[in-house]
């Protein structure tokens, strides 16, 4: 009978701390965006593992991009449902945040949408004390740029066209310029609400990318993390821009397809001057990345997207997630940690889940070279 009770309260106990380990992920993420349907398949995932926990324990804090949540969400339940020793908190933030946190030492690995700049690099030498910060990619994915238009379903835009838009240079629904994209299409006279994000932001940096590249008469702005461009609406996170789209009448902005999926909101397809409008699909955003080339050097695996791209299928705005750790320095009390959880996201089987919450898998010859820089890390 005493055992009998003994081993009551364990279970009790132990169902207490998983209870307890999910509110405290789900507290500390900024972007509060989960589809049941993900849930599900996080879970048969994770009770066919192979994940190698290889000794991983205690609590890993990792912090910033809240483009790559959904993946990380996934990821994190699948992990500590296989590695019940060691438990992983990722904050979803934003990138510069995630980046100012990894290096200032509060945290073991840091997510951005856009790799280390230089300086950020030089700042990195100080917490990675016998080496530096290294970006390895690990989430891929289209941006999608959402909106909501009653009577409309279905809307074709180019760069030209998006970036006048979100320059607030075309203020009508009718213009001119969307009209002549959307044949046959009863646009409204109706003002353009667009949404960008309020604080630094790696999503931000990417559509500026594009922008630029694609459209480099009509966006003359620099890609940096902060809105540069004047007017519009902000809002917190990539699930704050999608909630307002979601709920504004005439309104227009940029997110990850995983919020626009689980919150149903359709997107625009893009006229990349190739045979077609691209929608935004992981599909599609694949076939851009995989053209993709490593631009970083030594470990460093920083990629160089084309966002010009004209090839039938290719959804050409895109970006990539990096998970930022050091090569070589790193916190020998979490890196055990660290090795373990990111083997499992650059395993085959973390990879095949991205495509269920709506984001792209690397491409493997990429992913192969992350997955020997994870495992030798020190």
């Amino acid at each position: 009978m005493k055992l009998q009770r003994k081993n009551r309260l364990r279970a009790t106990a132990l169902g207490a701390l998983a209870v307890s380990g999910a509110l405290v992920l789900t507290a500390c993420g900024s972007d509060d965006n989960n589809s049941g349907s993900t849930g599900g398949a996080g879970e048969t995932k994770a009770a066919a593992s192979d994940i190698a926990c290889d000794g991983a324990e205690g609590q890993l804090l990792a912090s910033g991009s809240s483009a790559q949540k959904n993946a990380m969400d996934l990821w994190v339940k699948n992990y500590m449902a296989a590695c019940s020793g060691a438990q992983v908190n990722y904050k979803s933030s934003s990138s510069g945040e995630g980046i100012i946190a990894f290096n200032q030492g509060t945290v073991g690995f840091a997510g951005s949408d856009s790799a280390l700049k230089p300086e950020e690099v030089t700042e990195s030498k100080k917490i990675c004390k016998t080496g530096q910060g290294i970006n390895l990619p690990m989430v891929g994915g289209p941006i999608a740029v959402g909106f909501h238009l009653e009577g409309v379903e279905k809307l074709t835009l180019d760069a030209p066209t998006l970036a006048k838009i979100f320059d607030t240079k075309i203020k009508k629904w009718n213009d001119p310029a969307i009209a002549a994209l959307n044949d046959g299409v009863d646009l409204p006279d109706k003002a353009i609400q667009p949404f960008h994000r309020s604080e630094d932001s790696g999503t931000t940096q990417n559509l500026g990318k594009y922008l630029a590249a694609a459209a480099p008469s009509d966006w003359k702005y620099e890609a940096e993390k902060k809105w540069p461009a004047p007017g519009g609406q902000a809002a917190s996170g990539s699930s704050g821009v999608a909630a307002q789209v979601k709920q504004v009448d005439g309104s227009i902005g940029y997110f990850e397809l995983s919020y626009a999926k689980s919150q149903s909101i359709t997107t625009v397809d893009v006229n990349t001057g190739g045979a077609a409008p691209v929608a935004a699909t992981s599909e599609n955003a694949s076939k851009a990345i995989a053209a993709a080339k490593i631009k970083g050097t030594g470990k460093d695996l920083a990629l160089d997207l084309d966002y010009t791209t004209k090839a039938d299928g290719a959804y050409p705005l895109v970006l990539v997630t990096y998970e930022v750790v050091c090569d070589t320095g790193n916190n020998p009390e979490t890196l055990g940690a660290v090795k373990s959880f990111l083997t499992y996201t650059s395993s085959e089987e973390g990879q095949s889940i991205l495509t269920e919450a709506g984001y792209a898998p690397i491409p493997a010859e990429i992913n192969s070279k992350v997955r020997e820089t994870v495992a030798a890390l020190s």
